[in-house]
């Protein structure tokens, strides 16, 4: 038998582990720099849960086999569960709520696919409660400046608008529009050139997939096709949220792309994604967007508040600041080798070590367990270790403190 992790999971060890904390622990200060608290949900949910009201492939959820007739999931993002959670537990909160998470999330394999990640770390944030150009830009800006604190370089921010996208699809026969969004959202210029599709019609498409570059300039474009009333509002909203984020002190080298499309349907308004260089070639580390219909999935009512947010991939952030001199390179050493020079002074080697760990907030002490070694073996150990200070305990007598060269 191999005792291997699943497929798609694998083992953090210490300094994974490090590399991990150092990016979310940047992440959670910005957080709450920025008035966000942190919020901690299931990671097991409903089904009904996981799919938002349908919003959510039911084929990306991993299923699990419940004792009972629920039908159980494990959470493939955290919006939807904090969405419910916002909903049911905290009817009582004032409005707007801002709120952060760290977890796990997880995800089937692509079909077809013999193997594939299927655990993932994320951090995040959801403003709940308000809309409007002001909180769209706050929670890009937020996103801006964790992209700075990272110290990403060679990133991008991709913007896009859900809504209007899904209104200049509008124009297409319905039996084609799935197509014709998801050849747009793949960059698939064949299938759009070959599909049953009037001369008018598919050159729309094609002018719909090619409505990316600077902001000013798409902004033109879409400014001289027929929009509709609420369309035109749309632009001007896009307009007003570009010189809130280009106003701001973190130069942020925005794309504006109205073929973006995101996974999961629940977005409503402006929707957007950060890419940035990868050993393994430019990929997202980071997307969101505003979903003003999702909380009301939720409540019996249908009663619903507006919401924004973002997740950030801490697997593809660790990728993209390998070899930044960003991450920590080794794990933390201890900062003390506590040592009992004889067998009796077990008791107040243990005592002695406790005393350090009160005495500074945050300090690593080790107990030197193995009593039979002479004193060059200790500090060999120390040294292999990278610990600088050992204390050497007599029993009855003060300890003898050695600098570790």
């Amino acid at each position: 038998m191999s005792y291997q992790p699943p497929s798609g999971t694998r083992d953090l060890l210490p300094l994974d582990v490090a590399q991990k904390y150092w990016i979310e622990g940047r992440l959670e200060e910005m957080f709450q720099r920025w008035g966000y608290h942190r919020i901690i949900t299931s990671t097991v949910e409903n089904l009904d849960t996981l799919m938002a009201g349908g919003a959510i492939a039911q084929s990306s959820v991993i299923q699990l086999q419940g004792d009972g007739p629920e039908r159980l999931g494990l959470r493939p993002e955290l919006t939807a569960s904090i969405a419910r959670a916002a909903v049911t537990r905290m009817a009582q909160v004032t409005y707007p709520q801002r709120l952060y998470y760290t977890a796990n999330v997880f995800s089937r394999a692509a079909k077809g696919a013999q193997t594939g990640q299927r655990e993932y770390y994320q951090a995040g944030v959801e403003l709940l409660g308000i809309n409007g150009s002001l909180a769209d830009a706050e929670t890009l800006r937020l996103l801006l400046s964790c992209v700075e604190t990272l110290q990403l370089t060679d990133w991008q921010l991709i913007l896009g608008n859900a809504d209007l996208t899904r209104s200049l699809l509008q124009a297409f026969p319905e039996d084609l529009r799935g197509t014709v969004r998801d050849a747009i959202a793949q960059l698939d210029r064949i299938t759009l050139e070959t599909l049953d599709l009037p001369d008018n019609l598919r050159q729309r498409a094609l002018q719909m997939m090619d409505l990316r570059g600077r902001p000013q300039d798409v902004l033109q474009i879409v400014s001289q096709l027929p929009l509709t009333p609420d369309q035109q509002a749309i632009v001007n909203e896009l307009k007003s949220l570009v010189e809130l984020l280009d106003s701001g002190k973190t130069s942020s080298p925005i794309i504006l792309d109205l073929s973006l499309i995101q996974s999961f349907d629940y977005y409503t308004g402006i929707i957007f994604e950060v890419v940035a260089n990868t050993p393994q070639g430019r990929q997202v580390v980071s997307k969101g967007g505003r979903y003003d219909n999702l909380l009301g999935v939720f409540d019996p009512k249908g009663r619903s508040y507006p919401g924004i947010g973002f997740m950030m991939n801490v697997e593809t952030l660790h990728q993209a600041l390998t070899g930044s001199g960003c991450l920590p390179e080794v794990t933390p050493p201890s900062d003390w080798l506590v040592v009992p020079k004889t067998p009796q002074a077990a008791i107040a080697a243990f005592q002695y070590a406790e005393t350090i760990r009160e005495a500074e907030a945050v300090v690593r002490v080790e107990l030197y367990l193995e009593a039979d070694d002479d004193a060059e073996t200790v500090r060999q150990r120390a040294r292999d270790r990278n610990i600088n200070r050992i204390a050497w305990i007599a029993d009855a007598h003060p300890p003898e403190i050695e600098a570790v060269h």
